[in-house]
């Protein structure tokens, strides 16, 4: 606009002037050239005033928003808020490794007395001495990574029945490199030509309620090397029956990881040496109608294996694996809970 101004200006300074009766006064065109100037230049100084008006109130508009959320957020840069399963938890980052403090408790009843544990307590795993681990807190999800076979020793989180349902899918998602953890680390490229899939243990299905919960799902450090048909069949049909069992009892806790049973046959993948599991864990806990926990164990391969055939108790877990779980439950509760392998008797 100011361009324009300029070079009406220009028009009217340098037209040429009538020499016809020996006057220098200007042209008619020239009077046109100089009004619409004047007029041009009011409009512009009105809309240039306007605007400025706009941009002072739309700037005082964004600073109090900005107040406003960071009252509601806190300092997003060194602390973060997010809800599981109805669990308020602040997560603090170091050095890749995040450590999560729970405020909401849920009770555990016991013959001594009540004991509080907290619904974050319950997704704590202890793996066994001298096992890596870096602890990761997603918002769906936690879990600890094994930096040497580069995936996760356990993946464990709250299952709803408000998160068995929601909107996100899967298939606007790609699976992306855990910067969280340091390199080597797994990759999406490491599985090509692997003949194994990218297999989640926190499956993108129970991530749908929150599209953050989703992405985070397909972080590879939430992924291990599994056999397509194992992946696509009996693994795939438990996730569903967990789902079926949060909408029943209200809520389940999950815990699942890889097995290495292979010894010196040890296999891997890709340039970064991901080591392939020789099977699957899962173990699921619930607190109504009454407390109870059940294990299931599947074999790395393409053969079927029915989930209901595949139960075992939480203790044969804790055996093979050397992770003890749900070591915040009271000891005779913990020990009842997990020695059960009856579906049926425990209300499965």
């Amino acid at each position: 606009m100011r361009f324009l101004t300029i070079l009406l200006y220009v028009c009217e300074r340098f037209f040429p002037k009538s020499r016809s009766k020996g006057t220098d006064s200007p042209t008619r065109f020239s009077k046109k050239i100089t009004r619409f100037r004047v007029r041009f230049t009011d409009i512009f100084c009105t809309f240039a005033a306007e605007m400025k008006r706009t941009i002072v109130w739309m700037a005082a508009l964004c600073l109090v928003l900005t107040g406003c959320k960071k009252g509601r957020t806190g300092d997003n840069r060194e602390m973060s808020t997010f809800s599981q399963s109805g669990v308020t938890q602040r997560v603090k980052t170091f050095d890749g490794t995040r450590t999560v403090e729970g405020s909401r408790t849920t009770t555990s009843q016991s013959p001594q007395g009540a004991t509080s544990v907290t619904a974050l307590d319950l997704l704590k795993q202890r793996v066994g001495r001298g096992t890596s681990e870096i602890m990761l807190t997603r918002k769906g999800y936690v879990t600890s990574y094994n930096k040497q076979t580069r995936t996760p020793n356990w993946v464990a989180w709250t299952l709803t029945k408000e998160h068995t349902y929601g909107s996100g899918q899967r298939e606007n998602e790609r699976f992306e490199e855990d910067l969280d953890v340091p390199t080597p680390r797994s990759t999406y490229q490491d599985f090509y030509d692997s003949r194994y899939d990218r297999g989640h243990m926190c499956p993108a299905g129970d991530n749908k309620w929150d599209k953050e919960a989703m992405t985070e799902s397909f972080l590879m450090t939430n992924i291990c090397p599994q056999n397509h048909g194992l992946n696509k069949e009996d693994w795939n049909d438990l996730e569903i029956q967990c789902r079926t069992w949060a909408r029943r009892f209200g809520e389940v806790t999950v815990v699942c990881g890889p097995l290495f049973e292979d010894g010196d046959n040890a296999r891997y993948i890709g340039r970064n040496k991901v080591r392939v599991p020789s099977g699957f864990f899962k173990v699921v806990y619930r607190t109504e109608p009454e407390e109870h926990a059940i294990g299931f164990v599947f074999a790395n391969n393409g053969s079927r294996q029915p989930w209901r055939e595949q139960v075992c108790s939480v203790d044969d877990i804790e055996e093979r694996t050397g992770i003890n779980f749900f070591t915040m439950l009271p000891d005779d509760v913990e020990s009842t809970v997990e020695a059960e392998d009856n579906l049926r008797r425990a209300g499965w």
